[in-house]
């Protein structure tokens, strides 16, 4: 490999600029080098607004191209795990959009695949690489709170189209999938433990699509939480409240705070810190993040080994709802 990281994208996914392309712009360590997508119009389209050198026929050249050390996998859920694990074992390092697979099974999967061939696997959850969640994570760790209590986390949106992928239950749709993972994943690794669910509730809109998902959980020390993930609201809401026996830390838009965000610490009725952190994206850190790992073997907090505990949590989630895990 090259001092300068060659990454393909697989698809023009409306979230690849956000995700890959903008953030690469701005690095002088990875070059987004390749692109294909079900039409070549757009695929070429894509390629020429964001000087892109190669466009393919298909996902396959994409991840055959000996020159690409990366591959950017924002496909559908219903098909991360057959392009990802193609692309790992074509000797490619993995940036896998969320939810990283179908269900815990087909994480497993993935996982074995990443170990086997020494590449890297990352789930694309990039609000964990971004100066907000790290603060709330500081202020956790060092026991501020006291012994937490309650964790209260949601991402809720509008309805999309009928036809969008996540309204159809074989590419992987569902409101979990897609917002209520996010706060599953804050719970997850702002306790650094892995939630018991205890119950869950889903207002269900086509057969096995949740437009609306509450989770209601318990972990150690008798502390409970729960999680709301929505696309049936009528504004956007992703925000966490962290209650432990000394006060609150409170965390506005850890999802995306370039878009704005808060962190609030109240300890004993007096407010001790309550500020607007960087509004650089999230993405940029996510990508710095994925460098970093593939030149210096860090190890990332959203690797193919905690998306399997992501996924698990997930699946469990469903069934407690009485809904079906994707993909079964």
């Amino acid at each position: 490999m090259s001092d300068l990281l060659r990454i393909g994208t697989l698809g023009a996914a409306g979230i690849a600029p956000a995700a890959l392309t903008d953030p690469a712009a701005k690095n002088d360590d990875v070059v987004v080098a390749a692109v294909a997508a079900r039409d070549r119009t757009r695929a070429e389209a894509f390629a020429a607004q964001h000087n892109i050198e190669t466009v393919y026929n298909s996902y396959d050249e994409v991840i055959a191209d000996p020159s690409l050390d990366a591959i950017y996998n924002p496909l559908p859920i219903s098909h991360h795990r057959e392009y990802s694990i193609k692309a790992l074992r074509a000797g490619k390092h993995v940036l896998c959009e969320k939810s990283f697979s179908l269900n815990a099974a087909e994480a497993r999967e993935m996982a074995a695949v990443a170990d086997e061939t020494g590449f890297v696997l990352i789930e694309a959850f990039h609000y964990r690489y971004h100066p907000v969640f790290q603060k709330a994570l500081e202020f956790v760790d060092a026991g501020e709170l006291g012994q937490l209590q309650h964790i209260d986390a949601q991402f809720v949106v509008g309805t999309p189209p009928k036809t969008n992928i996540r309204m159809i239950y074989e590419t992987g749709g569902g409101a979990t999938m897609d917002m209520g993972c996010y706060p599953m994943s804050w719970l997850r690794h702002i306790t650094r433990q892995e939630p018991k669910v205890t119950a869950a509730t889903a207002v269900e809109g086509d057969p096995q699509i949740d437009l609306r998902l509450e989770v209601e959980y318990e972990l150690a020390d008798g502390v409970t939480a729960r999680t709301v993930g929505a696309m049936n609201e009528r504004t956007f809401v992703a925000d966490m409240r962290i209650t432990g026996e000394r006060g609150e830390l409170y965390v506005r838009n850890p999802l995306v705070p370039q878009h704005g965000n808060q962190v609030k610490l109240t300890i004993d009725g007096e407010t001790k810190f309550d500020e607007e952190l960087t509004r650089r994206p999230t993405y940029e850190y996510q990508l710095e993040a994925f460098v970093d790992a593939i030149k210096n073997g860090t190890k990332l907090p959203t690797d193919a080994h905690d998306a399997i505990k992501q996924m698990e949590l997930i699946d469990a989630a469903y069934s407690a709802a009485g809904l079906k895990p994707r993909g079964t």
